[in-house]
């Protein structure tokens, strides 16, 4: 379990860091587009040759085809996403919603169970989520409304628990490399028809070509390190530990990008934290 927590948390990380080159990019899809691209191509021959071994039957081409289409669904949402809204608030958002859906989902479709413990977790990570997300302040309206921001932040979280919860079943089928690069496919299938209508794709390259190629490696990293853990430890307990990437999100948006309310949302991430590690050391009964 210590391994899985490890490889874990530094998905976390790796995945906060490369979401903060998201933010500060330019045009966010061909960001997007450029620092998915290397990875497609280097890692395609290894699928194309798994693919061709077959024995995948209705069951695996069906979880495939739920797989793409929830990936296809967050690249296109996480662009949106962060032209709306702060890092601090809009990552946790995302993150979040998956670290409370997957653990209930888990424990009916896989099984899975929690302890007492593992639920108080559960509610400590949704409790400040509540507060981040502004839900507990001044009702604001128009562009600065909770809702304006939330509701790609929450659709996008939907999508992460869609593939976090089919990638699990997944797994039977590819190896995590094969299965990453599912997920590269979907982000260059959706990307590219809009990176080329913008017309930026030298542009972009130009002004962040340092964060881009940084990023071509954190990106397919961060979700290869979290299919390792899967691989080694129960989903209800390792998904919402991944979420500790929720606090490394929040302290990247606050003192690096110098969004507003940083103490409340840093002494939030306490709470997440503390609701992590709930679920990480004593969630199994």
């Amino acid at each position: 379990m210590i391994v899985a927590l490890l490889l874990v948390l530094c998905s976390g990380l790796t995945h906060a860091v490369w979401n903060l080159f998201t933010k500060t990019s330019k045009n966010k899809r061909v960001f997007l587009w450029w620092i998915h691209i290397f990875a497609t191509v280097a890692l395609l021959p290894n699928f194309v040759l798994e693919l061709s071994k077959g024995g995948f039957g209705y069951r695996g081409i069906l979880l495939m085809l739920g797989s793409l289409m929830f990936q296809c669904l967050y690249i296109l949402l996480l662009p949106r996403a962060y032209e709306r809204g702060d890092m601090s608030r809009t990552y946790p958002i995302m993150r979040g919603t998956g670290a409370l859906l997957v653990p209930v989902v888990s424990v009916w479709l896989y099984g899975e169970s929690l302890s007492i413990i593992g639920w108080l977790g559960v509610l400590s990570i949704a409790a400040g989520l509540f507060v981040i997300g502004g839900f507990a302040g001044k009702r604001e309206k128009g562009e600065h409304s909770v809702l304006y921001f939330l509701i790609p932040a929450f659709m996008n979280g939907l999508c992460i628990t869609g593939y976090v919860l089919i990638d699990k079943s997944l797994l039977d089928y590819l190896s995590p490399l094969s299965l990453l690069e599912l997920g590269n496919i979907a982000y260059i299938l959706i990307l590219t028809p809009l990176v080329l209508r913008s017309g930026e794709m030298k542009k972009e390259l130009a002004i962040n070509w340092r964060t881009i190629a940084v990023g071509a490696f954190l990106s397919p990293g961060s979700y290869f390190l979290f299919l390792l853990a899967v691989n080694i430890a129960p989903l209800s307990h390792v998904a919402p530990i991944r979420e500790m990437g929720t606090v490394f999100g929040t302290l990247l948006g606050v003192f690096l990008l110098k969004e507003a309310n940083g103490w409340q949302r840093i002494a939030m991430s306490g709470v997440i934290t503390a609701g992590v590690i709930s679920i990480g050391f004593w969630g199994t009964p």
